[in-house]
């Protein structure tokens, strides 16, 4: 194969933190995911295995250099490891810019489901109005991290938002207001019957 070096985009000065860094960015570039349904489906995987093959043998060019045992990383450990700062800043980015279809596609398209991928399909169901569905995002991503404020605030508000719409749903469907409509009701048409058929106000 050619230069690994070259693969990578990177000099064979590269520091052990640049070649991983550069390995997770390309790994994220070419990765199947990102060419699901697309034409260039077979050159992505190519070229991703182009890269892996490039990585392996920096790994082992080092580690008999050197005596240093190198970490092997795969295709799908380096997009778990990258998805969580590289895909979420996407996602975000589209839901600020109103692409809530284009994100809900990108996080269908992530394999691992983490409490950040609650947190922000929870936003998307809520901005699509599916308030039961971002209330069930919102339970998981704070259960799997409490201590993040922002999924204890998105969580905390959607649940009080659905303990509002019972209430509400239960006081107008058999509350004091929907007896005493009723009452009225039946007082009017007495009314009616006692007075002819002319309707005389009650109050």
């Amino acid at each position: 194969m050619s230069d690994p070096y070259k693969v990578l985009g990177l000099k064979e000065t590269a520091t052990d933190a640049e070649i991983k860094a550069a390995y997770y960015d390309a790994v994220r570039k070419y990765h199947p995911d990102q060419y699901r349904d697309n034409p260039l489906s077979d050159l992505a995987e190519e070229k991703l295995k182009e890269i892996n093959e490039a990585y392996d043998t920096i790994q082992r060019m080092r580690k008999e250099g050197s005596g240093n045992a190198g970490q092997a990383y795969t295709a799908e450990s380096a997009w778990r490891a990258s998805s969580g700062s590289g895909i979420y800043a996407s996602v975000r980015a589209r839901i600020n810019s109103g692409d809530i279809a284009g994100a809900e596609a990108m996080l269908n398209g992530i394999p691992e489901r983490n409490a950040e991928w609650y947190y922000l399909m929870g936003t998307v169901y809520r901005m699509k109005g599916w308030h039961e569905e971002a209330e069930r995002c919102f339970a998981k991503s704070y259960g799997m991290n409490p201590d993040n404020s922002e999924y204890a605030r998105a969580y905390n508000e959607s649940a009080s938002r659905a303990g509002y719409y019972t209430t509400t749903s239960t006081r107008n469907s058999s509350g004091p207001g929907a007896c005493s409509c009723l009452s009225n009701l039946c007082l009017a048409d007495c009314c009616c019957e006692c007075m002819g058929g002319d309707l005389i106000p009650c109050c």
